[in-house]
């Protein structure tokens, strides 16, 4: 009886810990002294999955940015998926910054896996389907190993392997 067994590569950002890592360094950043009478700001538009920060200028955007990153990190967000832009003038002299939350693999990055899987060896198969790779074979054991090579090697986002069957 030949079964095949299989996992789903994915990339997924927890939108609630967003919110709530937010949430958290707006609070921080209400109650730091060197933000007292500063107008900096984080704005999260989970339709869009952008965030925008906002401040003074650039050196104070890159504190705002800090203070975000170590909210999200804390709460399990993987910081990898987050794409900065360029920092661009806003109005009343402040500066903004927009950081899109990756949701799903992007094309190239499964394009890549596929790649990896297909160069390291292994006797698995993986097809690209929308924004996830799914990975079979006749074997569990090479299935661990593949998901080893995985996650030896950096995509550019942040991995998760579920729906294993």
């Amino acid at each position: 009886m030949a079964s095949t067994y299989s996992f789903d590569v994915t990339s997924n950002i927890d939108m609630p810990e967003v919110d709530n890592a937010v949430n958290q360094a707006r609070k921080e950043i209400t109650q730091r002294f060197d933000f007292k009478g500063s107008n900096a700001a984080i704005d999260l538009d989970p339709k869009a999955n952008t965030l925008t920060l906002t401040a003074e200028d650039n050196f104070k955007l890159e504190s705002v940015w800090d203070v975000l990153q170590t909210r999200l990190i804390k709460r399990g967000v993987p910081v990898k998926n987050l794409k900065r832009e360029e920092i661009q003038p806003a109005s009343g002299s402040t500066v903004k910054q927009v950081i899109t939350l990756q949701q799903g693999i992007p094309s190239d990055a499964a394009k890549d896996i596929v790649k990896h899987l297909k160069e390291s060896k292994k006797k698995v198969q993986a097809q690209i389907q929308a924004d996830q790779v799914r990975v079979t074979s006749g074997s569990k054991d090479e299935l661990q190993d593949a998901m080893q090579a995985l996650r030896a090697k950096d995509f550019g986002v942040s991995l998760q392997f579920g729906n294993y069957r």
